[in-house]
């Protein structure tokens, strides 16, 4: 069961919050501060609107916009500068999350989390796919200053451990996985 989406405000800026996928121990509200600390420490300014959904919903967007018909744990949707006051938007699988969380260890909600930070580093402007590091680095540190578990980038780029291939091999099976 899903609620209606909550907006909170944070001084002039507004952070919104839906859940079409519910996640564990994990609240609009609480999520909502998060967003609020990881979109001041990356640096953000702007409204920020959070879709927690299902596998099936992020793989038509992936579709729509990445040309990648498959599902994916967290897309981020900038928002142009004719856009006043807003950073973007962020979606996110639930499914996804929880798998990830339950293979590394922590919950699904810390899970979500990782995965606000990631995307509001995208908002920001970093694409780890082109800026030779700088957002791995940026990641890390902000993911220490929250005080998350292991960080999206890190996980993915690490090298030379059989674990952590194997929850990589692991991982992007069960984004292959279609929604239940």
């Amino acid at each position: 069961m899903t609620g209606p989406p909550l907006y909170f405000d944070t001084n002039t800026e507004k952070i919104l919050v839906i859940f079409r996928k519910r996640v564990a121990h994990l609240t609009e509200r609480a999520l909502a501060m998060f967003v609020g600390r990881a979109r001041r420490a990356a640096g953000l300014r702007g409204d920020v609107h959070i879709l927690v959904t299902t596998n099936r919903e992020m793989r038509s967007l992936n579709a729509r916009f990445r040309k990648k018909d498959k599902p994916t744990d967290v897309l981020s949707f900038p928002a142009g500068p004719e856009v006043k006051d807003s950073a973007g938007d962020l979606a996110i699988s639930a499914a996804i999350a929880a798998e990830n969380a339950r293979l590394l260890g922590h919950s699904p909600a810390e899970e979500i989390k990782i995965l606000v930070l990631h995307g509001a580093l995208h908002l920001a402007g970093y694409d780890h796919e082109r800026d030779n590091g700088e957002m791995a680095k940026r990641e890390l540190r902000l993911r220490k200053q929250l005080n998350l578990p292991v960080g999206l980038i890190e996980r993915t780029t690490a090298s030379g451990s059989s674990r952590r291939k194997s929850i990589s091999a692991v991982v992007s099976k069960a984004k292959r996985r279609p929604a239940r």
